[in-house]
């Protein structure tokens, strides 16, 4: 099979099992989640600590997991939030847990094992505040906000490939070379076209104003948080984070800029009360 058949279907299979996640119910869109956190979290850990302390990573992985489910049963079906708690509890034993390894030569690298929970598992449990609304599942907007990041990310591609490689000034090349200001700017423009269209189908029902900013905003979280893998990767000596989905790399390639992107939206839409 070639390479772009491989890029090709796997992209089909990863795109049908994120609309199940997000349309059909809320259990699916849980399991996805907790997939998709696990999985992000075992690339981040394996890049930046090779086999180095399992079992405190196992602690970390556990508390992402405890997290979006007491996030998920809060917003579902109104559990106390002071159950968010539990979710320091795994945390702390990995603390205490430091404290007694045998080996403290590299002790510094349980800043990572704090590092992808923060950077991994907080901004996909909060997934949950913009999936349910009053107790109601309903990942519309999510699903949008996933739209807006993948319409800037095929812009920001297209322009960069066609345009940006022979007259762009790149953006950062000690961190992605690749990286255009052309790219940039047709990444924009395609994240602002595509949520005029969500706004234009009822998909988005706020302004239409408010739909550009949340565009432009979404766009240039979705640059950063790609801008910073690419930095971890760099500073780590990886190509990929993985290779779970054939032909596209490791999970975190494929969400890098939903880990600032959706937050940043999820941000501005709560300052005016649109969420």
């Amino acid at each position: 099979m070639s390479s772009l058949a491989k890029r090709t279907i796997s992209g089909i299979v990863f795109v049908a099992i994120m609309l199940a996640g997000l349309l059909l119910n809320r259990f699916l869109f849980a399991g996805l989640v907790v997939f998709v956190m696990i999985v992000m979290m075992l690339e981040f850990y394996k890049m930046t600590m090779g086999d180095r302390y399992k079992g405190s990573r196992i602690l970390a992985i556990l508390a992402g997991v405890i997290l979006e489910l007491v996030l998920f049963l809060e917003n579902g079906w109104d559990v106390p939030t002071k159950l968010m708690a539990l979710t320091m509890i795994p945390m702390i034993v990995v603390m205490i847990n430091s404290l007694f390894v045998k080996d403290k030569s590299e002790f510094g690298l349980f800043s990572y094992i704090y590092t992808g929970y923060v950077y991994i598992a907080v901004p996909l449990a909060l997934s949950n505040l913009i999936a349910f609304h009053d107790g109601d599942f309903n990942a519309t907007l999510l699903l949008a906000f996933f739209a807006i990041i993948w319409s800037s990310d095929v812009g920001a591609y297209a322009f960069g490939l066609s345009l940006g490689q022979k007259y762009g000034k790149k953006m950062c090349p000690s961190i992605s070379p690749k990286k255009s200001w052309i790219g940039f700017w047709g990444g924009m423009l395609t994240s602002v076209i595509a949520v005029i269209l969500l706004h234009s189908f009822g998909v988005i029902s706020i302004s239409l104003i408010h739909c550009i900013v949340l565009g432009i905003l979404m766009h240039c979280g979705g640059v950063c948080g790609d801008l910073f893998e690419s930095m971890w990767k760099r500073f780590c000596n990886v190509k990929d984070s993985g290779n779970i989905i054939p032909g596209h790399g490791g999970m975190m390639d494929r969400f890098d800029s939903a880990l600032i992107a959706i937050p940043v939206g999820a941000v501005y839409l709560s300052l005016f009360n649109l969420l």
